[in-house]
């Protein structure tokens, strides 16, 4: 009989026990992102503008920005490969997106160079990425080139595609001065949809870039 007491007790106090609550944890709301700005200059002005000069009939005519290239050519890397991996860094930290290395297609021994060797590196950006670059590129890395009058409008290849080079990476704020190991140059080519250079040159001139008179 005090044995069955005893069950009896023990099952009730393990009813009255309750379990820990655990505190719910709101969530808050989620952090609004933004597009970026020369991407929403290019929906609300840019398609507009356009669609009047070149008498468009559908906003699908209109030309628009497809990806920009940069490309870095390293010679040096051939005898120090150390500053290859800096420019790897250095555009890193400019595009936001690690580079490819390009490798040399065939061997030249007058330059000392085998095929398959490494000897610079590139980056293709699209979307948000192509507009977030180009918008800092026009607004902030081109006005720091000393006795900077515009870019050249006569660097369209014939079907609203845009290229040209930059003698130094310490254009990009995003550059410090005193931790670059070697200057060094690079390519940007910025291909549109346009199908002439009046068309592609009208976008870019409408996405902000300065265009010599």
């Amino acid at each position: 009989m005090a044995g069955a007491k005893e069950k009896k007790t023990k099952a009730v106090k393990q009813k009255q026990v309750k379990p820990e609550s655990k505190e719910k944890v709101k969530a808050g709301p989620a952090p609004k992102v933004y597009p970026p700005r020369m991407k929403e200059r290019y929906r609300e002005m840019v398609v507009p503008a356009l669609m009047k000069q070149f008498a468009y009939t559908n906003p699908m005519q209109v030309p628009r920005l497809e990806k920009v290239v940069l490309n870095v050519g390293m010679g040096e890397a051939i005898q120090n490969a150390k500053l290859l991996e800096a420019a790897v860094n250095e555009m890193t930290l400019i595009t936001g997106q690690k580079p490819v290395v390009t490798r040399a297609k065939k061997s030249i021994s007058t330059f000392k160079l085998r095929q398959g060797m490494a000897i610079g590196c590139k980056v293709t950006l699209r979307g948000e990425r192509m507009y977030e670059f180009l918008d800092r590129f026009f607004n902030i890395a081109l006005p720091r080139i000393r006795d900077f009058k515009g870019v050249s409008p006569k660097s369209f290849d014939g079907r609203g595609n845009y290229s040209m080079g930059l003698k130094e990476q310490l254009l990009f704020p995003e550059i410090k001065y005193d931790e670059v190991s070697s200057t060094h140059g690079m390519d940007i080519t910025i291909a549109t949809t346009a199908r002439s250079n009046d068309e592609g040159k009208a976008l870019l001139g409408l996405l902000g870039m300065p265009f010599r008179t």
